[in-house]
């Protein structure tokens, strides 16, 4: 395993992430397609095993389940001062007030809950997990900042939202000597490329890294089209997944599944490696998150590293791609209407 910078910082990581959404007690979050401890401990202990020291999870996955399943393998099979410890904060934890969001007082009470479930010191790279409409930007970045002040936290992340709200976040960080967003997670994949428009310029021009949620589309660039919608992740994704990936892009989808297939035969590997090698053709991509439910899907990643792809494969694996939506940070309806309030007169 070769290691690289995330952004321009020192810290090295692993060109491959483990997503540990996957890994969470079914009984809280979900049943269907979640690995409890006794399954995740030994899949964690290979991805060490296989030289990836990079592990993002969150809170809310699995109610706080995936941290302390993480954080107890980690602690038996690792040291823990040579892995990178990545999770994030936004999402309802609790009923009632201040049981979400990005408040000063939310940022405070999480970071030490998500301490305790990982059972360290410290987080490596603590992220918001999009971003807070109801909430004035500056007071969550200035919380932040403190937490790295505090020790409690080394990097700070943060994850799919539209860019001009990422640039006004860097911006405000830089101009008030708070300490700046590193990373920048986000929906990029050979079914989903608008972050090229403006997101991935920006973050190229930052020198902010990127790690990739979904980078094989919920499993549909990992197998032909007509088995593309069977996995239990889609079965149970419902409307979401057809915001990410809709049916009126059905006809570009198949195409550019059908060229994964292609060249994946071409080499003899599978197509998960292919889907991830295209990836790491990308600058601005630190790491893929990989939800890695079997020990293959996780050897499918690593060898994905070393699968170099011709530039003509390469243009062969784009060419279908289509405009699509731009699912970004707003993810309720009411951060919209919180967003209607600032803005008077916006059409949203």
């Amino acid at each position: 395993m070769h290691y690289i910078k995330l952004g321009t910082t020192g810290l090295d990581v692993s060109p491959i992430a483990i997503g540990a959404m996957t890994y969470g007690e079914p009984d809280r979050g979900h049943p269907v397609w979640s690995k409890g401890e006794e399954e995740a401990r030994p899949l964690i202990r290979h991805a060490l095993e296989a030289g990836i020291n990079f592990f993002d999870t969150a809170n809310m996955y699995s109610n706080g389940s995936s941290e302390e399943i993480l954080g107890r393998a980690l602690a038996d099979f690792a040291d823990r001062d040579a892995v990178v410890i990545a999770t994030k904060l936004r999402h309802p934890m609790r009923p009632g007030p201040n049981g979400r969001g990005l408040s000063r007082k939310a940022v405070m009470t999480e970071v030490d809950h998500s301490l305790r479930r990982l059972g360290t010191n410290y987080i490596d790279l603590y992220q918001v997990h999009r971003n807070d409409h109801a909430t004035p930007l500056e007071e969550t970045l200035e919380a932040l900042s403190d937490l790295v002040k505090a020790g409690k936290v080394r990097y700070l992340g943060a994850s799919s939202m539209h860019t001009w709200e990422f640039a006004k976040a860097l911006h405000l960080q830089r101009a008030n000597g708070w300490a700046r967003f590193v990373s920048m997670q986000d929906h990029y994949n050979l079914l989903s490329r608008e972050e090229e428009r403006e997101m991935i310029p920006l973050c190229l021009d930052e020198g902010v890294g990127t790690l990739i949620w979904s980078p094989l589309a919920r499993g549909r660039l990992a197998r032909a089209w007509d088995d593309a919608k069977s996995t239990a992740r889609s079965a149970t994704d419902g409307a979401f997944a057809d915001t990410l990936y809709s049916p009126e892009q059905d006809a570009s989808n198949r195409a550019i599944i059908d060229a994964v297939g292609k060249v994946a035969e071409a080499h003899g590997v599978s197509r998960a490696q292919v889907a991830l090698a295209w990836l790491h053709r990308q600058s601005v991509v630190t790491a893929p998150l990989v939800g890695a439910g079997s020990f293959a899907q996780i050897d499918d990643a690593v060898a994905s590293l070393n699968l170099d792809l011709t530039d003509e494969e390469v243009r062969e694996l784009e060419a279908p791609y289509t405009p699509r939506h731009d699912f970004q940070g707003v993810s309720d309806e009411a951060e919209m209407e919180a967003i209607r309030r600032r803005i008077p007169g916006m059409a949203l």
